[in-house]
């Protein structure tokens, strides 16, 4: 919006001194300058978080009665420091540096006089001036009075002043409604045959004929058979009184035998030793094998009720196949001209799921947009099904978030990548009980209406340095398993916490980055001198953030550095995501390392965890470290995480990956494991999907044909072995099931006007739901129905039969192409060693073609004459 232009007044005082100083400095009872603003004040904008920081919170802190605020200059200097470009004080650096005193006047503009809610006042004398007091500056305006001999009021004309463009002109242009192409116009006439047609009107009487005879009818509405009737009764209970004896018929003697009667020595010998024996023990021992195997092999914790009605389509009968929409999420304020760039669900938290938003521009627009990027911060949003209006929960970013994950041993640790290449923590511990309220809508309304509207806003735990991390936006990032974790040669060793320390990252850069939250060790300090400094310089937190990664902030690098180095070239691959394998550990009971028993108490502790040396760490032989890496170009990469040291410097290098495959034509967007076989991959790229098992290195098991439209995402159903869900640029889903079809999806349904973004299933109670986000910032739930998401009878062993043909065939296929081409050599072979036969001469191959020539004209005057098409004559003169 424009600046506000207070009015000017209609007459003015003229007395025999001027009210203002010497060097015209304004007062806060005076009004604005006639144009601009004096070049001693600078308007600034201050974002919340700097208000709070520096206390000159607006209408609280400071207000317009009482609109000063002196700053430390030392203050605004550490916070340029810790900010740099994103410190509000930035534009004006150089003058805070070279203000001559130790505090600057902050000014509160209630009334956006320059343009801004604040000014900053660049010199001493309009500071002083200012500061006076309006009582001293009242006294003084008194005593001229008394020395003037006569006051005149002189009515003043209001000047004009030119328009000044603040550009509200642009967004009234935005919000007219222009034509985008010519209007369509439309000639409606009737048939030329009905034109001028004679009509004629006549009377007739209700009793000439039958057709308007109204006859009385029954309303059935008055006929409506009652089947059911609310009555109340009183419920007693019946009495009866009977009485019974029992007949003693005739008396009988009654023994109970307290001992067991056992057979003596010589007995039990005899039975032994006994044919009958024998023959019954051989009879039976197989039958009592059998029971015994069918023990083993019987699911007794199957549920029996369930698998009377899994081949129905529903419980009530009826058929649904069709995605419904369950409830979607869109604020008008963080998701405006925004997209939503990953989609997680809370791991333990039912019904909340959180959301990534990023700008939606290129990296030309970025650049010359960097200034309102840096004003507007981006956020991960947590949606509850509790309130579908407004977040619970906001995470601040550094930059735009592009990947984002809970941590497996702590779901309030978050990890995300940023756009900058920069790994970034934040601890949502305190915010817990929020994201759990599940109170009814109107009582969270009424409970956000009394503190004023405000979300709770979570800054970031720690960043990594920017010069030490990736070099191109992050684009996937995944946690080690709690099981193990990795040295600094990437061999997998045991994990004596049992805690995910390890976080693996990957971008275009052409590496994959090994991240380890605990503190780097360092050359031991005593407990004296760590005391001293904790006392000498106290805590200072004033935007409430943990403490948990404070040792990592801006100095945290990575552990491993692991290269993908291009197979039989130069140059690298740029990974766009990856995928490895699920480790898990089966410890035996005496190596298996203690748990923290306390740990969900007091928390993970990730502070007081330190990294183990590397002598006493036990390397794991079970773990696998190869990964699956989806590239730029459309290549899937089959490499090894360890590294290996040259003998020759001793430097640590990434090997070459052992396998690369090219089955698609541009670039990954989906890389995810099967979460039912451990060893199947899903692979999506612009116009095709691929599905791949570990261990066939000949290529993938299926392939899809090239679509008409791009793909944009995958994902693996969490219920169906058989079913993944495909995103489209044009806002469809399709539903892939391999039991049904392989060439083409068992249905597709549109969700939105935009391109999907990303794909999520989840779980909220007794509905599956399936998240689906679009490129215009809003995020579809849909509820799975129930053909999707109810398994048939032995599903999971029929898909594993399929992937099993599917490689039996591809062997097949590759041992076919290895007979054909041993046979194409074998035939060149005998090619090249049969003996060269000369060539005949030009004259001896003329000879036998005109010897042929007159063999073919006898033959066609033999055929001619028998049909009695040619006569002597004609042959003589042919002759």
């Amino acid at each position: 919006m424009p600046p506000k232009i207070p009015k000017s007044s209609g007459t003015s005082k003229i007395k025999g001194k001027d009210n203002k100083n010497e060097n015209n400095f304004p007062t806060p009872d005076e009004g604005p300058p006639e144009s601009g603003h004096p070049e001693y004040i600078f308007p600034l904008v201050l974002t919340s978080a700097t208000q709070e920081l520096f206390g000159c919170r607006a209408d609280e802190d400071v207000t317009g009665e009482n609109p000063y605020k002196l700053l430390k200059k030392e203050d605004m200097i550490q916070d340029m420091k810790t900010r740099a470009a994103v410190s509000d004080f930035s534009p004006v650096k150089q003058i805070v540096l070279e203000y001559p005193e130790d505090e600057i006047l902050l000014v509160f503009d209630r009334d956006f006089t320059y343009g801004q809610c604040f000014y900053l006042v660049l010199t001493v004398e309009a500071k002083e001036n200012m500061l006076k007091s309006p009582v001293q500056g009242n006294d003084e305006e008194l005593m001229e009075d008394k020395e003037e001999e006569e006051d005149m009021i002189v009515p003043k004309t209001p000047e004009s002043h030119p328009w000044i463009s603040l550009g509200s002109e642009q967004e009234i242009e935005e919000e007219s409604v222009t034509e985008s192409r010519p209007r369509l116009r439309y000639k409606i006439s009737p048939l030329m045959r009905h034109c001028g047609a004679p009509v004629c009107f006549s009377d007739r009487s209700a009793l000439d004929g039958k057709d308007v005879n109204v006859e009385s009818y029954e309303d059935k509405s008055f006929s409506i058979r009652q089947m059911e009737r609310h009555a109340a009764i009183q419920a007693s209970g019946d009495t009866k009184h009977s009485s019974t004896q029992t007949l003693w018929k005739y008396p009988k003697n009654m023994c109970t035998q307290y001992e067991p009667r056992e057979f003596n020595p010589d007995e039990k010998e005899h039975h032994l030793r006994s044919e009958n024996l024998k023959n019954f023990i051989t009879s039976a021992a197989i039958r009592f094998k059998i029971s015994l195997q069918q023990n083993h092999i019987t699911d007794v914790f199957s549920d029996d009720w369930a698998a009377l009605c899994e081949d129905d389509d529903m419980p009530t009968g009826k058929t649904e196949t069709q995605l419904k929409e369950y409830q979607s999420f869109m604020d008008l304020q963080f998701s405006k001209e925004k997209s939503i760039s990953h989609i997680r669900w809370h791991p333990t938290i039912s019904g909340v799921i959180a959301v990534a938003m990023m700008e939606r521009m290129s990296i030309e627009e970025r650049i010359n947009n960097s200034t309102k990027l840096l004003l507007n911060p981006s956020y991960i949003l947590f949606w509850s099904f509790t309130d579908p209006i407004n977040p619970q929960l906001q995470l601040e970013c550094p930059e735009d978030i592009l990947c984002f994950q809970f941590c497996p041993s702590d779901p309030n640790i978050i990890a995300g990548g940023c756009f900058n290449g920069q790994v970034v923590l934040w601890d949502i511990s305190a915010h817990v009980e929020r994201l759990q309220d599940t109170r009814s809508v109107s009582e969270q309304i009424s409970n956000k209406l009394d503190k004023n509207n405000a979300i709770p806003v979570v800054r970031y735990c720690a960043v990594s340095g920017i010069e030490n991390g990736h070099k191109a936006p992050i684009m996937d990032i995944q946690w080690l398993p709690e099981t193990f974790e990795v040295s600094r040669l990437g061999i997998p060793v045991e994990n004596p916490n049992r805690v995910s320390v390890q976080l693996v990252t990957c971008a275009p850069d052409c590496c994959v980055l090994f991240w380890d939250l605990r503190p780097p060790r360092v050359a031991s300090q005593s407990l004296a001198d760590v005391k001293q400094k904790s006392e000498d310089k106290p805590l200072e937190n004033p935007h409430g953030v943990p403490n948990t990664f404070k040792h990592l902030n801006l100095t945290w690098k990575p552990i491993i550095r692991v290269s993908l180095p291009k197979i039989g070239s130069s140059g690298e691959y740029s990974p766009l995501k990856f995928s490895f394998r699920d480790n898990t550990v089966d410890y035996v009971t005496a190596d298996k390392p203690p748990q923290d028993v306390e740990r969900e108490d007091k928390g993970c502790g990730f502070a007081q965890l330190r990294v183990a040396s590397a002598k006493q760490q036990k390397p794991l032989e079970n773990i696998s470290t190869k990964l699956y890496v989806g590239t730029e170009d459309g290549e899937i990469i089959y490499t090894d995480w360890k590294m290996e040291k040259d003998n020759d410097s001793g430097r640590l290098f990434s090997a070459k990956p052992t396998h690369q495959f090219c089955p698609h034509h541009s670039l990954v967007n989906t890389v995810s494991r099967s979460p039912f076989f451990k060893d199947i991959i899903l692979t999506v790229a612009s116009y095709s999907f691929a599905i791949w098992k570990e261990g066939v290195m000949s290529g993938p098991i299926l392939m899809s044909s090239c679509f008409k439209m791009m793909c944009t995402v995958g994902h693996w159903s969490l219920s169906r072995p058989a079913v993944f869900f495909i995103g489209k640029e044009d806002g469809n889903v399709e539903v892939w099931d391999l039991l049904q079809n392989t060439h083409e999806p068992s249905q597709t349904q549109n969700i939105s006007t935009a391109s999907i973004t990303c794909l999520r299933t989840g779980r909220t109670g007794k509905h599956h739901l399936l998240a689906v986000s679009d490129c215009i910032g809003t995020l579809h739930i849909l509820q799975i129905p129930w053909t999707l998401r109810k398994p048939s009878n032995n599903e999971r062993q029929n898909v594993r039969k399929y992937f099993e043909k599917e490689e039996e065939r591809l062997e097949f296929f590759e041992k076919r192409q290895e007979k054909q081409k041993k046979e194409m050599e074998a035939q060149q072979l005998r090619k090249k060693m049969e003996p060269v036969v000369p060539l005949k001469q030009d004259e001896e191959l003329e000879a036998e073609a005109l010897k042929e020539y007159e063999q073919f004209l006898a033959l066609e005057k033999v055929v001619l004459k028998n049909m009695g098409l040619l006569t002597e004559t004609q042959d003589e003169s042919d002759l």
